[in-house]
């Protein structure tokens, strides 16, 4: 697997979500959505790409999954995808390497071209062909071909067993384009879409997007508005929250600093403007990595000794303002084989002693001098003050020297494939709700976090046994085991695991239906007035 773009700025970042209704259409007052009236939502982030075979960012596939359609999606707070461009989807009998899946009837693009098995196949074809760096066809590497023996109906045949496949399909990765509209050997850079999801694409620029009702759409969303309009605000926080403030934006989202949510929620002067705070739950989680050659860091008793001394409370507490929980495993709280394996074995408070003890057990008598480094570009300004606490916190114990070090995102991930560092900060966001997302990426062949971190029971064994599932229940005790044998051999330590906020005027609902761990933000079920 290549390393991909799904990793994330800071821990208020509202993650996305992806429902499915029952009923189809819209409510009867919604309209054809010219954009009068639209929702207008504020975030700080900017949507880095219209054309799904590249985009591999939070902002960019929350327009994917509300102007295409994929096959499957997920219902609100499930992990479990459901039937949507798709009647129906299933792994045939004695066949764990082919699903197949009978498209709805009368389904049409945007643009009123009929939707049919060739633009699936084509679609995917065109995401594994094209290859961009930046783009989704990772999570696609398991299918081997596909096959349209109708217009209905499209069979995918794997390389293994992939009992993720269908929540990989429910994602961004599965959108469904218009053949007749994309190349199908390059990107589309016109900054247009044509889909068959709730939502037209009608304009697309550096400072906003606007979107209207899609009348062609056929699927299980009810859209409750007449339309939505994002606003950019490119990074600039502040700018976001006078946005919210002053009403030019109904809703601000993705991308508030941790003291503005804290300063909004419950305040009078914000319950005076009739702003609330909507929390909800996220599987968005940030982890300290270590790099295994590294000659301090590598060293195992050095890693013992850090999570010994990490106070995560304090972490979420005094620099994140409460907008984040602890974590205490790769596997984060609501997503299926969930443990605390780094609290079964290191606490949750500082133990100088047993820190002490690791690295006296390692040889180490003197000082560990170390480095630790971020990069706030990527994930936000929070993260440097973070690893600021987390330095203070080793150095406190009079065990440590630990410094930081800020580098720009671009020079960060190339020093951190050189290996240059020994410990550095890497946040992620699922694509999809399943433990496979949080560890194939990470320890799976050509990981992510380019820790050069081998364990031959996780890769040789774990991964491929709890990836040909079927049954995910049933592959829960093995994930138990690799969170277990993570937490031994420390090649990262989680840190946190994110809340996730949305804030907005009281005159907006719906919104607690967008917040979920399903990574995809549901422009359907908000409402204004």
């Amino acid at each position: 697997m290549k390393a991909h773009n799904k990793w994330l700025s800071a821990p208020l970042a509202a993650g996305l979500a992806a429902a499915t209704l029952s009923g189809c259409g819209t409510d009867k007052d919604a309209g054809s959505g010219d954009g009068a009236g639209a929702i207008v939502v504020g975030m700080s982030e900017k949507v880095l790409a219209t054309d799904p075979a590249t985009g591999y960012d939070p902002g960019s596939w929350l327009l994917f999954n509300n102007v295409f359609q994929s096959l499957l999606s997920f219902p609100k707070g499930a992990t479990t995808p459901q039937p949507e461009a798709a009647e129906s989807c299933e792994f045939e009998k004695g066949a764990s390497t082919v699903y197949r899946c009978t498209l709805r009837e009368g389904l049409k693009f945007s643009n009123g071209n009929p939707l049919t098995a060739k633009d699936v196949k084509f679609s995917f074809e065109r995401v594994l062909k094209i290859d961009d760096e930046n783009g989704p066809g990772p999570l696609l590497s398991t299918l081997d071909k596909i096959e349209t023996p109708d217009d209905r109906t499209v069979v995918f045949t794997l390389k293994v067993p992939d009992a993720t496949f269908p929540s990989k399909i429910a994602s961004g990765a599965g959108s469904i384009v218009d053949h007749r509209e994309y190349a199908a050997d390059s990107l589309r850079t016109d900054g247009k879409a044509v889909g068959s999801g709730p939502y037209r694409l009608d304009s697309y620029s550096d400072a906003e997007a606007a979107f209207s009702v899609n009348p062609e759409y056929k699927g299980t969303a009810k859209v409750r508005n007449t339309g939505v309009k994002l606003k950019f605000y490119n990074g600039d926080r502040k700018a976001l929250a006078d946005g919210l403030t002053k009403g030019d934006v109904d809703i601000a989202y993705r991308g508030l600093a941790a003291a503005d949510i804290k300063a909004l929620n419950g305040s009078p002067t914000a319950g005076q403007k009739g702003i609330q705070v909507i929390e909800g739950s996220s599987a968005e989680v940030q982890h300290l990595v270590f790099n295994m050659k590294d000659p301090v860091a590598g060293k195992l008793g050095v890693r013992k000794a850090i999570a010994h001394l990490v106070d995560r409370d304090a972490l979420v507490q005094n620099v994140y303002q409460s907008t984040a929980t602890p974590l205490y495993s790769i596997v984060p709280a609501g997503i299926l084989g969930h443990n605390t394996a780094f609290f079964d074995r290191y606490g949750d408070r500082p133990q100088p002693e047993k820190a002490k003890a690791a690295l006296k057990e390692e040889g180490i008598k003197d000082k560990v001098k170390i480095t630790l480094h971020s990069t706030p570009s990527r994930y936000g300004p929070g993260t440097d003050e973070q690893l600021k606490a987390i330095a203070r916190q080793l150095n406190d114990s009079g065990l440590f020297e630990a410094e930081v070090e800020s580098v720009e995102y671009d020079q960060y991930e190339k020093d951190i494939k050189a290996g240059k560092y020994g410990v550095y900060i890497k946040g992620w966001v699922p694509d999809y709700p399943d433990p496979d997302n949080f560890t194939q990426p990470f320890f799976g062949e050509g990981n992510v976090l380019d820790n050069h971190y081998e364990n031959n029971k996780i890769t040789g064994k774990i991964i491929p046994d709890t990836a040909a599932a079927a049954d995910r229940s049933a592959a829960q005790d093995d994930f138990g085991r690799l969170q277990n044998l993570v937490a031994d051999d420390i090649p990262l330590l989680p840190l946190w695991q994110a809340k996730q906020y949305a804030v907005a005027y009281n005159t907006i609902t719906g919104l607690e239906w967008t917040l979920d761990a399903s990574t995809v933000f549901r422009f359907w079920e908000i409402k204004k007035g």
